[in-house]
């Protein structure tokens, strides 16, 4: 049987969520020479995701049907689109991450510890609070697209870089969701 229209609207206390109300933080390498504020860079950052995560399974079978058992979590690339200012700062910054990372002059590759750096996407609601927080672990760009050049558009450059990461951390987990701890201090002070 179908609901009223009122319990639905009930279900809706507060606001929904909205996609234009977001912050990214870019944390480069401590060594790293910027260039350009990282305020600056929050920002010119016109798109971003809140990246998903993925559970690898397996099928197996004991007696009856295929059973899907998780193994394996994995986490995918997320993209991030920059307005470009006029004297191209925002792509003379992540070229430089790049080449920090494989340098054209000798094409070694780095040690990720110099080169991989946290990213915080934030969520915010109408009221400018911060609803939803994440943080990219180790995360560094692996791909800065090119920018089209046309004589007939009279826009603006978008850059959109993609970041690797090694996993994202919900920074707005209540605390009782963590794991259990094994320090005794902790399981006295909850007492």
């Amino acid at each position: 049987m179908p609901g009223k229209i009122s319990d639905f609207r009930n279900q809706f206390t507060a606001d929904l969520a909205r996609p234009n109300r977001f912050t990214v933080y870019i944390r480069p390498p401590s060594d790293f020479g910027t260039g350009i504020g990282m305020e600056g860079l929050s920002w010119r950052c016109e798109a971003a995701n809140l990246p998903g995560r993925h559970l690898s399974t397996i099928e197996q079978k004991t007696y009856g049907p295929f059973e899907k058992y998780p193994y394996h979590t994995s986490y995918g690339d997320i993209d991030l689109t920059f307005i470009m200012d006029g004297d191209m700062g925002v792509r003379t910054f992540f070229d430089a991450w790049l080449d920090s990372i494989n340098p054209i002059s000798s094409f070694d590759v780095s040690y990720k510890d110099d080169y991989a750096a946290p990213i915080d996407i934030v969520q915010y609601d109408l009221t400018n609070t911060e609803t939803y927080s994440i943080t990219l672990v180790d995360a560094y760009p692996i791909n800065v697209n090119q920018l089209d050049l046309d004589w007939s558009n009279d826009g603006y450059h978008k850059l959109v870089v993609t970041f690797a990461y090694t996993y994202w951390i919900n920074n707005t987990q209540n605390i009782s969701n963590a794991p259990p701890s094994n320090d005794a201090n902790s399981q006295v002070d909850e007492q």
